[in-house]
């Protein structure tokens, strides 16, 4: 075993026993977002690196170090995508889905995404993120529904001790004000912060709210806060949401230093939070907000956008601090048992029949004895046993046994299938 093989750093395999769970989060995410009008959308797992650069902002952590970043045989800069906004809108203006009559254009995707950090406790270099899209209105009604999407996911799912955090970032002419503000706060001691803050002071000093280095300094508590920056457009607009908010029965703290990691946000920026014993130093379950611009700056004509994404590994840890069990089904239909040759051969057209009637069937394929293939029946979870032997064969019987009860059955082999309908119900 000296050449083994083994999995890169910072990604997992999800096994037969785990994979139902998330099949289960999944079908809930996208239920969910049926009956909130949202569809699906698949993009491709790498795209072309100035999407990113353009899309993520060049001063964001992802953009300056966690992006996976090649170089092809036609010499294009191609990266794994690190997020899936960027990606849902480079779609959206590409296939001119501005010009559909039905708008908003609401979109959801699922799948991978990559990103070279440091692996932790709910954090991989390659994860899976549920997210939702909204591009085409500025109405702060639908800022208030995807909030309420995000909320609903995780509460349908049994998650109780969650904290929702919502804060304005304004428009331009806000950013810009604040933006001074932050520059004339940490420019004279900006030498005691990291390499990353003092490059961010001139680019984009926002970002230096977001260290997570220098995240306990003093003047980190008592920066400038974007509420007091905001114009009377920005902050009427943040109150309707805030009061939709309310109006939905979604309970919410506002945080002024919430920034999000990403250039693009502005208006409202919001994140889920496990308040759950235990769950560890990150806490964020879920991030997103508003980036009107976006569109433009990807190429599209102007058009407001708000969405979130969120991790279904951290999902996957929340429900496990609050000790939430999901409600996998665990069972089969029906174990074929059979005793000798004969019965053997006829069993495996017998399952196909079962099979394309419809249930989950299984049966021996190891020559096992009868005793071992009613323990196998019973570790798959078998609702009923059906045994066939040289015997039953000779007089086309078939003999059904209910696990839960040990109640047994005499059926005809040739309506067997129809019979088991009946009782199985």
């Amino acid at each position: 075993m000296s050449n083994q093989i083994k999995i890169p750093r910072g990604t997992q395999d999800i096994l037969p026993g785990q994979t139902e769970k998330w099949q289960l989060i999944e079908a809930k995410a996208r239920e969910l977002c049926e009956r909130y009008q949202y569809r699906e959308i698949r993009t491709p797992i790498f795209e072309h690196t100035e999407l990113f650069q353009r899309g993520v902002g060049d001063t964001t952590d992802i953009v300056q170090k966690e992006m996976y970043t090649f170089t092809d045989r036609g010499d294009r800069s191609l990266t794994l995508r690190p997020e899936g906004t960027a990606a849902a809108v480079r779609s959206f203006v590409e296939n001119k889905m501005f010009g559909n009559p039905n708008q908003p254009v609401k979109l959801y995707y699922m799948g991978p995404m990559f990103r070279y950090e440091r692996p932790q406790a709910g954090r991989f270099r390659q994860f899976v993120q549920f997210g939702v899209e909204a591009m085409g209105s500025a109405d702060p009604a639908i800022d208030a529904e995807v909030i309420s999407l995000a909320m609903g996911i995780y509460q349908e799912l049994g998650l109780k001790k969650l904290k929702l955090v919502v804060n304005s970032l304004g428009d331009k002419e806000s950013r810009t004000a604040h933006r001074e503000a932050l520059v004339n706060h940490f420019k004279p001691r900006i030498g005691e912060f990291c390499n990353d803050c003092q490059n961010r002071l001139e680019k984009n000093p926002m970002r230096i709210l977001d260290c997570k280095a220098d995240r306990d300094h003093e003047l980190m508590k008592s920066a400038p806060s974007i509420i007091d920056y905001l114009t009377d457009e920005s902050a009427q607009y943040f109150n309707k949401v805030t009061k939709y908010l309310t109006d939905l029965g979604i309970g919410f703290e506002i945080d002024a230093n919430l920034v999000r990691g990403l250039d693009y946000y502005n208006h409202t920026a919001f994140e889920i939070m496990s308040n759950a014993e235990g769950f560890g130093a990150i806490t964020t379950l879920c991030g997103g907000g508003r980036y009107n611009g976006l569109v433009e700056e990807i190429g599209g004509p102007e058009t407001p956008g708000i969405g979130f994404a969120l991790s279904i590994e951290r999902l996957l840890a929340a429900l496990e601090a609050e000790g939430v069990e999901l409600p996998v089904k665990e069972e089969i239909d029906c174990y074929l048992v059979s005793l000798g040759d004969e019965a053997k051969d006829y069993t495996v057209g017998l399952l196909h029949k079962l099979r394309m009637a419809g249930f989950s069937v299984e049966r021996d394929y190891l020559d096992r004895k009868i005793k071992a293939q009613f323990k196998a029946a019973d570790r798959v979870n078998a609702r009923y046993v059906a045994v066939l032997g040289e015997n039953e064969l000779k007089e086309n019987k078939i003999n059904l046994k209910s696990m839960a009860d040990g109640e047994q059955t005499e059926l005809p082999l040739e309506s067997f299938i129809e019979k088991f309908k009946e009782i199985s119900r």
